[in-house]
């Protein structure tokens, strides 16, 4: 019949499949610029081929891999472009996103950031703590109550996992030990409600990721 709609299906193990990868991929399992061999995956996950074509699939469009007919399926190595890209779009969105913290957020919401901040001070190496900056940076747009802007960063988010992958890649000197003090002085900034303040130290916080991703700094 025209216009029928046609049956849907089952899609749960390559949902399954592409979380293990993502995870994988965060853990530092498989590294920017990687391989990803559909036989060897199915076979680590006990699957057949069909489940991790379509998870590779799906990170594709999250930007975490990358397909090429010449080299097959690799990790995305991102580029000069790419960190660029990453870094303005992020900061576009942020830039809403802490302007509505300061006039919006009520002391529920800036407590959550203070618990992540908690999470940091224990977080055993890079990649625990690279989660732990996710998170905080869940929380600010959680906080900042406009859902199409936390849709937005949504969208985003495992690029900007890699992003911060990339960036302890290059260098973890004082990484552990500086950042959750830099995200006790962003909470702060937050709460006082200082607006410029606030964007200010926000802007300095991805400035040093990204200055190390384009070389900027020795």
């Amino acid at each position: 019949m025209s216009g029928s709609l046609v049956p849907a299906r089952r899609r749960g193990l390559a949902d399954e499949v592409a979380d293990r990868i993502r995870e994988a991929i965060f853990g530092g399992v498989y590294a920017p610029g990687r391989q990803l061999r559909e036989v060897e995956l199915a076979e680590a996950l006990g699957v057949s081929r069909g489940p991790v074509r379509e998870a590779l699939l799906r990170l594709e469009r999250e930007g975490l891999v990358r397909g090429e007919w010449h080299r097959g399926t690799t990790v995305t190595s991102l580029s000069e472009e790419d960190v660029a890209e990453l870094d303005s779009l992020r900061a576009a969105l942020e830039h809403l996103a802490v302007e509505r913290v300061v006039e919006h957020a009520g002391e529920e919401a800036l407590a959550a950031l203070d618990a992540v901040v908690s999470r940091m001070d224990r977080a055993l190496d890079e990649h625990e703590m690279v989660r732990c900056d996710l998170e905080f940076h869940d929380a600010v747009y959680a906080a900042a109550g406009h859902r199409r802007l936390l849709e937005a960063w949504q969208a985003i988010r495992s690029q900007v996992h890699l992003f911060l992958l990339t960036r302890i890649g290059l260098a973890t000197e004082g990484y552990l030990a500086g950042i959750p003090a830099e995200h006790r002085e962003l909470v702060a900034a937050l709460r006082t409600g200082e607006r410029e303040t606030a964007l200010v130290l926000f802007a300095e916080h991805r400035r040093h990721a990204f200055e190390i991703l384009s070389g900027r700094t020795s």
